[in-house]
């Protein structure tokens, strides 16, 4: 069949001259050709789908609203009540602008919310106040899980978006606001921020004591059963560890910042909780330098034993070889094929009856002296420490 389209497009163009299209070959950008730019990948089940929820404030009671609609949303924050608002999931961004601009949400932040990971920071634009950090947990392989979270804060509302879904928002938040005899009024707004924001810091210390458990482990076994794995594993904690660095030393220095600055915002109590939280970062980032000295303390003393180890295997060997160098001279010098009836002087001693006996017994004797001498001195001991 192609034979027969070949034939017919040979007798179609018989007599015509074939000429190319203008513009053909020519180069062109991106963006001047047919079709769309190649956009980022999605990988189907790698980001959780959107869900939006809202706590409302009302004079007289603390309500929940679940899988809520822009325009039920839209309906709260038209009430003008003070609101709490859960972005949970990432998967949809038409939605999460929607909701971005419905909230006023300043468009220059829309990007840090939205896109990730990000590095932690601290922004403030006109009304807004905005930190975005990290949750930290670990998994169930012994890696660190890192999950997004943004807060952002405004005159009526407080927003918070996730990364990664959890059944319920901030637990331990929740609860307590459910079971006040007040319902927080719109000041209290800046309080809400801020123990957001020391809720997410409450993982890591007790993340941070994990990895020290680990590492006491890790120091027992270096000197104990020194191993190559070992060593691994101190250097994936340590990555770890450099990683944990990474998402709290940017938070350390822009909250002071922040605290300097007075955003009206914040009254005096939410300044006084954010000294606190300031506190808690301190606390966090020097127990992570302690902990990364203690990497190189395994690392220390993992070398140490191996050295130890190295050098009692030299030891045992030089042991062995000083018992056998006598007994090697011996048994060389009378290893030598001189004819002892061409001389007296040749090795007369070969001729004697027990010669052969007397000579084993000198070897013989020679060892043992050998090797009361070195027990002697100690040389016999164990000095790798600890099996």
């Amino acid at each position: 069949m192609a034979g027969g389209m070949s034939v017919e497009l040979n007798r179609s163009l018989h007599g015509r001259q074939v000429r190319r299209s203008s513009d053909a070959v020519r180069p062109r950008r991106l963006s001047e050709r047919p079709g769309d730019l190649p956009g980022p990948l999605f990988v189907h089940g790698g980001i959780a789908p959107t869900v939006l929820s809202a706590l409302r404030f009302d004079p007289e009671a603390v309500s929940t609203h679940q899988h809520l609609t822009p325009d039920q949303l839209s309906a709260l924050v038209d009430k003008g009540v003070p609101l709490w608002v859960r972005i949970k999931g990432l998967g949809d961004p038409l939605l999460l602008a929607e909701v971005l601009r419905m909230l006023q949400i300043p468009d220059d932040l829309h990007p840090v919310l939205l896109e990730t990971p990000q590095r932690t920071r601290v922004d403030a634009l006109g009304e807004c106040l905005q930190v975005v950090t990290h949750r930290l947990h670990m998994g169930a392989n012994g890696r660190v899980i890192s999950e997004q979270v943004g807060v952002v804060l405004l005159p009526n509302l407080v927003l918070s978006v996730e990364e990664v879904p959890r059944p319920v928002s901030f637990p331990e938040l929740t609860q307590w606001l459910k079971q006040l005899p007040e319902s927080p009024a719109r000041g209290h707004l800046d309080d809400i921020f801020f123990f957001l924001l020391d809720e997410v810091l409450d993982d890591v210390l007790p993340l941070l004591e994990t990895l020290a458990d680990h590492l006491d482990d890790l120091e027992e076994a270096s000197l104990r059963r020194p191993s190559p794995r070992v060593l691994q594993r101190a250097y994936a904690i340590r990555a770890t560890l450099r990683r944990i660095r990474t998402i709290i030393w940017p938070l350390r220095s822009q909250l002071i910042v922040l605290i300097r600055q007075g955003k009206r915002l914040l009254d005096r109590e939410a300044l006084r909780g954010f000294r606190e939280v300031n506190t808690h970062v301190d606390v966090l980032f020097e127990t992570t330098e302690l902990l990364r000295h203690q990497c190189d303390g395994v690392t220390t003393s993992y070398m140490a034993s191996i050295s130890n180890r190295m050098n009692q295997v030299m030891k045992v060997l030089t042991i062995i070889s000083s018992i056998f160098v006598p007994l090697t001279f011996i048994a060389g010098v009378y290893g030598m094929n001189f004819n002892p009836e061409s001389s007296p002087w040749n090795m007369p001693e070969l001729d004697a009856r027990y010669g052969y006996p007397i000579c084993l017994a000198v070897m013989f004797g020679l060892s043992v002296v050998q090797i009361s001498w070195f027990w002697k001195r100690g040389w016999f001991q164990d000095w790798t420490g600890m099996r």
